[in-house]
């Protein structure tokens, strides 16, 4: 990881600052996926992650993961293969 925090620390700390969440699971799922597309040894490119926060309140389902997105930026989402969301109040 050349000195990089770990992909999982990386996602929470952005996601915490994002939306201050009461509920913040961010999980590694790659070993799931052995065999499949996208796979890497070492994992981090699987996630899973569950949020609840007042700052999905009013939000579409889209408006919600296009949030999670921008709040995660273009270098994390470039270096991971899939991404599933639970997102909700």
């Amino acid at each position: 990881m050349c000195g990089k925090q770990p992909m999982v620390a990386r996602i929470e700390e952005k996601l915490s600052s994002a939306f201050a969440p009461s509920v913040l699971e961010v999980v590694d799922d790659s070993e799931s996926h052995r065999g499949h597309a996208g796979f890497q040894e070492g994992g981090e490119s699987h996630f899973n992650v569950k949020i609840r926060s007042d700052a999905f309140k009013g939000k579409t389902r889209i408006a919600r993961h296009r949030a999670v997105h921008a709040a995660l930026g273009p270098q994390i989402i470039g270096e991971i293969h899939a991404l599933a969301l639970d997102l909700d109040v």
